[in-house]
């Protein structure tokens, strides 16, 4: 069982992402007002409160959504979840589609300190059953969406 830290919204592409209180997602499209949404594969990103300790640790001081995350987590190894595994947080349920991504040219955390966790760690999901999450919801992993490799 694991739990949401922080959900992080921007309503435009390259700016931060900013920690909000509640966050209502839509089949087919994504997290209402955020500027990533749309009918695609990468809806929704996130990543692991952990993952981004190890940056800390390399000496950057780092907020939740520093990497883009749409929503951060804790208690979860979300980058050794496959592809097709399902997350469900107070009735809303996301399937994971990708893990990782290429990390767009330049990225100011890879500049700073050589590396950079969200190409590896990172992942993406889409809205299976819509709601609304809020920080501090509880996040569990169920099984794998019928057909989903």
């Amino acid at each position: 069982m694991g739990k949401i830290i922080s959900l992080n919204v921007s309503k435009e592409k390259g700016v931060n992402k900013e920690p909000v209180e509640s966050i209502t997602l839509k089949v087919d499209h994504g997290i209402e007002g955020d500027a990533h949404a749309g009918n695609w594969h990468r809806q929704v990103s996130l990543l692991a409160e952990e993952s981004i300790d190890v940056m800390r640790n390399k000496g950057l001081e780092l907020d939740p959504g520093a990497f883009a995350e749409n929503i951060t987590t804790s208690g979860i190894e979300l980058a050794t979840l496959p592809v097709g595994s399902l997350l469900e947080s107070n009735g809303v349920v996301l399937e994971i589609t990708q893990i990782g991504k290429k990390c767009h040219h330049g990225c100011a955390i890879f500049q700073q300190v050589g590396d950079c966790i969200m190409p590896r760690e990172g992942i993406f999901a889409k809205v299976i059953t819509p709601g609304v999450l809020r920080r501090g919801d509880e996040l569990q992993v169920k099984g794998k969406e019928e057909g989903a490799k």
